[in-house]
């Protein structure tokens, strides 16, 4: 019969965003053994932004793949091992938890989710193209860049009543676009995005494509009343449609809220013991680069904390026959 040695870490690391990286950062300094998966886009979101001017430290701003790589080489320089698979599959029935991606399988005494959210597109071609250049799912991140601009929301909730808020503090003018005949938002928001001089609505409307070369220009939009078509010349295009955790891995297995976010049961630990989760895979309501470090750290500090708390050694580098 055949055995395998597999490697043993303390720590395994899923997600490579702020929040994974930071708990890298942060365990790996504590003389844990750490493995991170970083998936195969690594960096997270960020990497989709063009400039980040709100993460402190950085004042002339930085460009969200260079602030990620920053991060990874801080994470590699305290001996994070690091690896661009994407898991496939978990076993959080017993421990040292399992850990399948496309190349292998890692086994890991602790584990922390880090997975993030991904932002819902309406999957247009054109949107796709002029991401960062006009286009963004994140007014709190780019709002500042479209000061006296024509800029427009598309949606109907909470969230599209709070970038369309929000971004009036810089654009001159806000359309909300909805493809309905009434919001879905809470009349608290409902009332302010109304009341707001700067802001306009236009129902019953669908966006058919984003114009321009190198940034927006405006947007082509269709009345779903009559199918009659028209231009909005904008110089930014918000979507506010929504955000979608990136739990499907853990469904079953962990806690979550009814939109599938992570619910930690105790500080950053899940309702299964020596499982974390930090980032936005468990925050609807912030999403930040810095918050989501400021998770990673939580997570990490509550690790440490746990295995101490078992009475388990790490940094023992424990090789084991399979």
């Amino acid at each position: 019969m055949n055995s395998l040695m597999v490697k043993q870490y303390d720590v395994i690391i899923i997600g490579s965003g702020p929040a994974g990286y930071t708990a890298a950062i942060y365990t790996a300094r504590a003389n844990l053994s750490v493995l991170m998966l970083q998936g195969y886009q690594t960096g997270g979101q960020l990497t989709q932004t063009s400039d980040v001017e709100n993460y402190p430290g950085f004042e002339e701003g930085i460009l969200g793949p260079e602030m990620m790589e920053k991060f990874e080489a801080q994470a590699r320089r305290f001996g994070t091992e690091m690896l661009a698979e994407d898991v496939t599959a978990v076993d959080f029935s017993k421990r040292p938890f399992k850990v399948t991606t496309d190349f292998g399988e890692y086994v890991g005494r602790a584990v922390i989710i880090s997975t993030g959210a991904s932002a819902q597109w309406l999957g247009l071609p054109s949107e796709e193209r002029l991401k960062g250049r006009g286009v963004s799912a994140c007014a709190t991140c780019d709002g500042f860049f479209f000061k006296n601009k024509d800029v427009a929301v598309v949606g109907g909730g909470d969230t599209a009543m709070e970038e369309a808020t929000f971004l009036t503090k810089y654009a001159s003018h806000v359309t909300v676009i909805h493809r309905r005949d009434s919001l879905r938002a809470s009349k608290i928001m409902q009332e302010r995005a109304f009341k707001n001089p700067k802001i306009s609505f236009l129902w019953n409307t669908e966006v058919t494509e984003v114009l321009g070369e190198d940034a927006v220009t405006g947007l082509r939009l269709r009345n779903l009343n009559n199918g009659e078509e028209n231009v909005l010349p904008v110089q930014g295009f918000f979507l506010a449609i929504g955000h979608k955790p990136n739990t499907d891995l853990f469904k079953g297995l962990i806690d979550t809220d009814r939109g599938g976010y992570i619910v930690p049961v105790e500080h950053t630990m899940t309702n299964i013991p020596g499982v974390f989760a930090a980032g936005d895979v468990t925050d609807h309501r912030y999403r930040q680069a810095v918050t989501a470090a400021g998770d990673g750290c939580r997570a990490a500090i509550d690790v440490e904390r746990w295995f101490e708390s078992i009475g388990e050694e790490t940094g023992l580098g424990i090789e084991e026959w399979e």
